[in-house]
Order: structure tokens, then sequence, then C-alpha cells
């Protein structure tokens, strides 16, 4: 059968893109970039193979499809700026393949500007034809929120802007299949830029709560009912909660590489949210010394070193530099969780607990990183014999909170 959709790049933004394709009745091709973060259940796997997905024999394939989504992942590189290394080699396989009056959107997180300045020469040079008179150029920030079953594709606006009207209207016509709301933006331009401030808007108010929670542990307030309280406010507040640090994919940009001005309240968000992982080490120092324990040689456990809960996805995971942290101490570190079978930490594999509640009986330490649904957090609260909770999950007064 043959696709009307390409999706290259199948990680944590194509693959979800590529479910909902097939789920609205649309054959769709999907085309690998690299190594791939996303991941699927033999149930999920079965019913897209059912559905019309495939993946790509070859790169031939793209030249068949009418509408292509570039989803191809955008890393920070070492000078912080965004890897647009996949997006150029997904930019370049594709235009080899362009045929004309092709619809092609990138949704990869990119620095407004990149589809029409970085992207668009790819493609027409590639291709030899032009942008907005032979094929249709967009782009769309990709709304992904992985494990989140209460905002569904179908559910979740998208939005679009394209170079030319047409342009707009082309990409609008295709995610109008996927999903009830269409959102026109003005271009390209405006549409990287909701991007961009979706993000950020993520990690500014995560870093408020964050140092809120500094301060209330300084002050001996409990944090966690003011935000309870808090949230009851019908209008001008969004809650956030605080944690152990920020992970995911989507990463917060200040653009002071990219354009020599800086977005001072998103770089001071990153120097507060960065410094979190040490914060809870700090706490559990202090918590082994309060208990008369030292963190050297004491026995930690980590529950849960995933990014988010319920997913097995490490990215940002600030696990790591609380494990590493530890270790430096000279804690014995140990961990687990549901979803991760094995986890090294600096090239050294960590032992993984295989009976939850007996390893945190036997540890001096248990530090909640992340609320698996699976965790009895009541359950552990009482065989723990410290229970260092920085996700506010455990009932009130069951653990030392964040």
């Amino acid at each position: 059968m043959p696709a009307d959709l390409a999706v290259i790049g199948l990680g944590h933004l194509g693959l979800p893109l590529a479910q909902a394709a097939v789920a609205a009745g649309i054959p769709t091709l999907g085309y690998k970039t690299g190594p791939e973060a996303g991941s699927l259940t033999a149930a999920e796997l079965r019913r897209m193979l059912a559905g019309g997905f495939r993946t790509a024999a070859g790169p031939a394939e793209l030249g068949r499809v009418r509408t292509a989504v570039i989803c191809a992942p955008t890393p920070r590189g070492a000078d912080g700026t965004l890897d647009l290394s996949q997006v150029e080699a997904a930019a370049r396989t594709l235009a080899a393949r362009l045929r004309p009056h092709t619809t092609v959107i990138l949704e990869s997180p990119v620095h407004p500007g990149t589809t029409e300045e970085f992207l668009r020469p790819l493609l027409e040079e590639g291709s030899g034809l032009r942008a907005g008179r032979d094929f249709h150029l967009a782009y769309s920030p990709s709304r992904v929120d992985p494990g989140n079953r209460d905002f569904t594709p179908a559910g979740t606006p998208k939005v679009i802007g394209g170079l030319t009207p047409a342009c707009t209207e082309s990409a609008a016509a295709f995610y109008g299949r996927l999903t009830d709301k269409v959102v026109r933006a003005r271009g390209p331009r405006e549409a990287e830029t909701v991007q961009l401030l979706e993000t950020n808007f993520r990690h500014v108010n995560i870093a408020l709560v964050n140092e809120m929670a500094v301060l209330c542990h300084e002050l001996g307030v409990d944090l966690w009912d003011v935000i309870r309280c808090a949230e009851t406010k019908p209008f001008g507040f969004h809650a956030f909660r605080p944690g152990p640090g920020v992970g995911g994919h989507a990463v917060p940009q200040d653009l002071a590489n990219h354009t020599g001005r800086t977005l001072r309240m998103v770089e001071l968000a990153q120097q507060v949210n960065n410094h979190m992982p040490q914060y809870v080490v700090q706490r559990a120092a202090t918590l082994l010394n309060e208990h008369g324990k030292s963190a050297r040689g004491a026995r930690v456990l980590l529950l849960g070193v995933t990014y988010k809960h319920d997913l097995a996805d490490q990215q940002g995971s600030p696990a790591q530099e609380i494990a590493i942290r530890l270790m430096e101490l000279g804690a014995s570190v140990s961990y687990h969780d549901p979803h991760i079978p094995s986890w090294s930490v600096l090239d050294r594999p960590l032992p993984r607990a295989d009976s939850l509640y007996e390893a945190a009986a036997d540890a001096d330490l248990t530090i909640l990183l992340q609320q698996h649904r699976t965790y009895d957090l009541q359950g552990l609260s009482v065989k723990a014999q410290l229970l260092l909770d920085t996700r506010g999950a455990t009932p009130t007064g069951a653990a030392h909170r964040l």
C-alpha cells in the first residue's frame, strides 16, 4: 500500500506522530534518522502495522509521499546550541527525492528562523525545487507529553506556520486529519517561537517552585501545603511542583549562542534547576548526619531513575548526577526502577534491588526520585529507615520532603 505520509525520525517526537496518523487512517512510512529514543510495546506495534504503518526499506520511498514531517532530534551541543546535524541529514535525504507539490513540515525543536534559513536552502539546493512555489514548507511545534493519557493528539490543538499562506493551508489540511483544532501562526518564525515559549515556560516555572522548595525548607514551611492551597485560585496561577531536577527532551533556550541576546529569566532558571541534584545530595547528607550517620559508607537506595513517572525514558534524568555526587561522598549507591532493568553510572553498573521493601529496610537512606505508580509509598515509608521524598508524593508526615 503506498504511503501518504513519511515521518522522518522515529524517536520521542516521530513515533507519537506516526501512531496518531495511523490511528486516523493515514498510511504512514517511518524513516529512521539515527539511534531512536522512542519505543513501542508489542501490542502498539501490532496495531500500527495492522493500520498501515511500515518502515522504509530505503530513502527512495520518501519520494512517493504527499507529506513528509521531519521529527529528527536536536540535542544540545557542546557549545550549548541545538545540534541540527540529524535535521540536516534528514533534509538532504529528503531533498534528493523531493517531488513537486509535496508538503514538508518540520517538527523538531529549533531556534526561530531555522525553517527558512537552514531547512529551506537544503531542500531547495538538493531538489532544484522552490519552497512556496513547487512544494509547501511549514513548521509545527511538537506537543508530545509522553505517558499522558488525558491529552490525546486528537484533543491537542496543533500550531502551524507556513512559508506562504498556501503552505500554511496545505499543512493545516494534513493536521486537520489528526486533531480537532488547527491554529494558524503568522509564519514559520512565529510557530518556532511558540515552541520556544512553551518550553521555556515550563522550565522557568519549575525553577520558581524549586527555589520556593529551598526557601520553604529553610523557613520550616510546608511547601506542598502551600501549593495545595494556592492552586485553588481560579485565575492567575498555574501549579508546578518541585523535584530533583528537570529531565526530558525539551531543552530550555536562552538564545545567547544563536542571536547574541540572552533571555535572562531562562538563564537564571537553568542555573536554579541545574543546582537541584546538588541540593538533593546536600539534603541527603544532612539527614544522614542528623541520624548519626555519615554519607561516607552509607547505603543509599534511589527509587525511580527515569525522567518521568511510568516511563522507561532516562533522557536528562537528574538521577545520574545525584548518583555520581553521592558516590563522590563515599556512599554505596543502589537503585530500583520497574522500568530500568540495568543502569550504569560512570560506566559502572549499579546494583539493582530485587526486593524493594527489603532493600529499603536495609538502606540507611532511601531517596524517591520518581513516583512510579507501582510504588506503595505508604508501605515504603514504613519499611525505610530514612525516606527523602523529592516529589511530594508520600502521605503527609510519612517522609522527609524536598
